[in-house]
């Protein structure tokens, strides 16, 4: 054997076995998996819609395809719907516009069951030729950016044509798709695709459990405070059927202080944590991306939040500005320049009380209303907004029991939304386990 051939065999030796670590027991002795080419199995697809009667689509990244009437609206294709590329069920489309999360495109399979067509222009499509490898299962690698590992390093940086990122069509062909190698190889590869479809089902049923719940808070959240032009609610609690009407007050008489946040600049690290806008949600606080700031201990206490406290975000764009959040830590913090704080009378009010109220889509009607024009934003002026601002308030007890009840609806939301988030987790380590590594794949 020559030095050539035989450096040749040692590599191929070397080269790690592609096997995944879990295996249903049927496929346990069916030996290693191998690799194939995309180009070899799939055949790029060209045709226009031409005549056909289509939906026009768009992509929705980590979601898949969409209609472009659902994501905006609207149909968008205009004059150059004709030029769209025709896709037929179960078709790949790969989407050349960077994401956050994915940065070399996103590739999903067109699942529906009528004519799409996609926009020639940023889509590369193809379909596979035969039974191998199974769409689902390949669609499922995709999901997992099997794609983007291998795409990134043919993409050049800031590379864009026409607003789409440079990929050469042969590139993506020349994708190694790991799949199960053999006479078991589609049995191998459908049994995957079921079990991750099951997990899929349980997933998207676990989703509208929460979202159920979610539009059971708006609707409550609509009984147990006055609509417009009312004076009481018209869902009240038993011990409050005969309390009589809500008293109108400017916000301002229920706040005991209010300031501005720390206009001084942040960095990654340091002693206080400072919340920004960024981090107000829907009504809570997302303590992740948080920035720091150094202080002696008396410019602090200027800024201090305490448990309680009211935010509110004076500066935004017209969709976001006003939103408001309740500080429920004892802990150090402060925040940033465009959130002010609002400290409470607790004797008058009721801090989750009065969370919920300014976040029903009537008080943040009322709130926007005070915006006025920046330069790229709007702003609300702080103190227009708690002298302006009315606010219809029950009895306190009345307050703690209506704040009581959502909270407590808040907590099973909360609940739910960890176990939809452990799910996902157990999808994603699953996938892990079923596929060989990125690491063998492209050793």
């Amino acid at each position: 054997m020559s030095s050539k051939n035989k450096t040749t065999a040692a590599k191929e030796e070397a080269k790690p076995a592609l096997v995944p670590k879990l295996r249903f027991p049927e496929f346990q002795s069916a030996g290693d998996w191998t690799t194939v080419e995309l180009g070899a199995v799939a055949t790029i697809r060209t045709e226009k819609v031409g005549n056909n009667i289509c939906v026009p689509m768009s992509i929705t990244s980590g979601v898949g395809l969409v209609s472009q009437e659902e994501k905006f609206g609207r149909v968008i294709a205009g004059d150059s719907y004709k030029n769209y590329v025709l896709l037929k069920p179960y078709d790949f489309a790969y989407n050349k516009s960077a994401t956050k999360e994915y940065p070399e495109g996103f590739l999903t399979l067109y699942s529906g069951a009528e004519l799409a067509a996609v926009p020639n222009s940023i889509f590369t499509c193809f379909r596979v030729n035969g039974e191998s490898p199974d769409v689902r299962f390949l669609n499922y690698q995709f999901s997992d950016n099997l794609h983007g590992r291998w795409l990134r390093k043919f993409i050049q940086v800031g590379a864009r044509a026409h607003g789409s990122l440079s990929i050469n069509d042969n590139d993506l062909m020349a994708l190694p798709v790991p799949v199960p190698a053999g006479t078991t190889s589609v049995a191998e590869q459908k049994k995957i695709a079921e079990c991750l479809s099951s997990v899929d089902e349980l997933i998207a049923a676990h989703a509208r459990k929460v979202d159920a719940l979610k539009t059971h808070k708006k609707g409550l959240m609509r009984q147990l405070f006055p609509r417009e032009g009312e004076t009481q609610p018209r869902l009240r609690f038993p011990e409050f059927q005969n309390a009589g009407k809500w008293d109108f007050k400017p916000f301002e008489e229920f706040v005991t202080k209010s300031f501005y946040g720390t206009s001084s600049s942040t960095s990654p690290t340091g002693k206080y944590p400072v919340l920004r806008m960024g981090n107000m949600l829907d009504g809570g606080l997302d303590f992740t991306n948080l920035v720091y700031i150094d202080l002696d201990p008396d410019s602090f206490e200027s800024f201090r939040l305490e448990d309680g406290d009211i935010l509110l975000n004076r500066t935004n764009s017209p969709a976001l500005v006003g939103k408001i959040s309740l500080f429920r830590l004892k802990s150090e913090c402060m925040t940033a320049s465009y959130i002010v704080t609002y400290r409470l009378n607790k004797k008058r009010i009721d801090p989750s009380f009065c969370n919920s109220m300014l976040n029903t889509p009537l008080y943040q009607a009322r709130i926007r209303s005070f915006a006025k024009p920046s330069v790229s934003q709007v702003n609300i002026n702080p103190t227009t907004f708690k002298k302006d601002l009315i606010v219809s308030v029950p009895s306190l007890p009345e307050q703690e029991r209506i704040a009581s009840c959502l909270s407590s609806l808040d907590a099973l939301i909360t609940t739910e939304t960890q176990k939809l988030e452990a799910l996902k987790t157990h999808k994603k380590g699953l996938m892990q386990q079923l596929f060989p590594s990125p690491e063998e794949v492209e050793a």
